[in-house]
């Protein structure tokens, strides 16, 4: 009998035994393709010696040193690392364990930033509908995936939730993709009004939507619109890539495609790509230099903050990722990707939308082409298509509730970056086979 307190306890999980390349093992011997890097997470496969190395180097010299007393070697040069390739004016990264962490220090530097400039009554902040930014309280509470947030909500900061920008299910006939995007970007406007400007800190969002509603990018000019509106009321821009940055959509930062400089980023999962846990917060010079010139001191922090074994992985992860040509990989790979699935599912009756950027693509399943309209949530469709999955070898991601929490069901691919042509196939080949055998 387990004493391991799972994620689901109904649920019976094969124990795995090792990993090489893009595939998995369970002790009895069955192999799986990881198309989902786990939770978007292993952006190099497994068992790369290259960061096995690194990680093993660190902890034979000093595995850990608590961040009061000294910092370490690859913190610094890993943070310096982040702070070149980063867009703009981000200028800081303060180190933790994971996303939700990541999430949570953005919102309280946030919050203490005002603080420090006497704006003492801004304590809201905006985000969107059908997002996703942690598990913590304040993390859930920004984030809009309503089904995590219910049970929590009593113990959850106040947050103001505005429309994604969701072209599949937003757009209407009548307007252009640009003309969309203008109009759900000036939502943040009109709530921003309605809230009071003195009132807000920042606008939270994920530059390409992650689990909650499957890798749905923003329209060309949408995140243009919402820097200016940000600018024009004083208000931060928090941008979450925690898990579609680091390489995921094709450039080393998603925001970079949207050609905008965030005042806060949030990084994790394909930082440590699965090596260690580590998250980072990357902020501005202003916001640090305001601290710095204030109290002096940031009103947070955890024990494992800065860990360097972490760190020296997180560092090789980075150079890897920017050095041998991973990012510019992903970029090509994820359209060979989209071509794939377009000539697999893009006739197929209940696939309706093939969608993202690099190799971060999802499948919105549907029980209707024409209408859009989504299977019964009863049916539970999404769980049946993770179980035909697994069943063929292939791990992948499916999440109900795409559209507003309860209704529809989509499958997100966030295959490893060093996946050849013949994966592609293996990838389009078993999720055929899952959605036959669910559907």
């Amino acid at each position: 009998m387990s004493h391991v307190f799972p994620r689901h306890t109904k649920a019976a999980l094969p124990t795995v035994s090792g990993g090489t390349g893009v595939y998995l093992y369970d002790t009895d011997g069955k192999e799986y393709f990881d198309g989902s890097g786990g939770a978007a997470v292993s952006c190099l496969g497994h068992g790369d010696p290259d960061i096995t190395a690194a990680i093993t180097r660190q902890i034979e010299s000093a595995a850990y040193a608590h961040t009061s007393f000294l910092t370490s070697q690859p913190a610094e040069m890993l943070a310096e690392k982040l702070a070149a390739h980063a867009p703009g004016k981000i200028d800081r990264v303060y180190f933790v364990s994971g996303g939700s962490e990541a999430v949570e220090a953005a919102l309280k530097l946030a919050r203490q930033y005002y603080w420090e400039k006497g704006e003492t009554g801004r304590k809201q902040f905006i985000a969107r509908r059908q997002s996703y930014h942690g598990n913590t309280l304040a993390a859930l509470a920004t984030g809009g995936n309503e089904w995590r947030r219910a049970p929590f909500a009593p113990l959850m900061i106040e947050t103001s939730h505005i429309a994604p920008c969701y072209e599949y299910r937003g757009r209407r006939d009548d307007e252009s993709a640009i003309e969309y995007g203008l109009r759900v970007a000036n939502e943040l406007e009109a709530e921003i009004l309605r809230l009071g400007p003195e009132n807000v800190i920042g606008f939270v969002a994920e530059p390409v939507v992650g689990a909650t509603a499957g890798a749905v990018p923003p329209v060309e000019g949408y995140f243009k619109r919402v820097r200016q509106i940000c600018d024009q009321y004083g208000i931060l821009l928090i941008l979450d890539e925690v898990m579609c940055g680091m390489g995921r959509t094709g450039t080393l930062f998603a925001c970079e495609q949207e050609g905008i400089e965030p005042d806060i980023i949030t990084i994790a999962k394909g930082l440590g790509a699965g090596y260690q846990p580590i998250g980072a917060m990357l902020c501005s010079a202003e916001i640090y230099d305001t601290i710095a010139g204030g109290s002096g001191f940031f009103q947070h922090g955890h024990t494992y903050i800065g860990h360097p074994t972490a760190c020296a992985a997180g560092l090789a992860v980075v150079e890897k990722l920017t050095g041998s040509g991973l990012v510019a990989r992903s970029a090509r790979m994820g359209e060979r990707l989209q071509d794939a699935l377009a000539d697999a599912f893009g006739q197929h009756p209940h696939v309706g939308d093939i969608r993202g950027r690099g190799l971060f693509r999802a499948l919105e399943i549907v029980e209707d082409r024409e209408t859009k309209a989504p299977f019964d949530p009863k049916r539970a469709i999404h769980s049946r298509i993770k179980k035909a999955a697994v069943e063929a070898g292939l791990f992948c991601y499916p999440m109900g509730g795409t559209i507003d929490g309860v209704n529809g069901d989509h499958v997100l691919l966030a295959p490893p970056f060093i996946i050849e042509d013949a994966h592609i196939d293996e990838i389009t080949s078993k999720l055929k086979t899952a959605l036959d055998r669910a559907l």
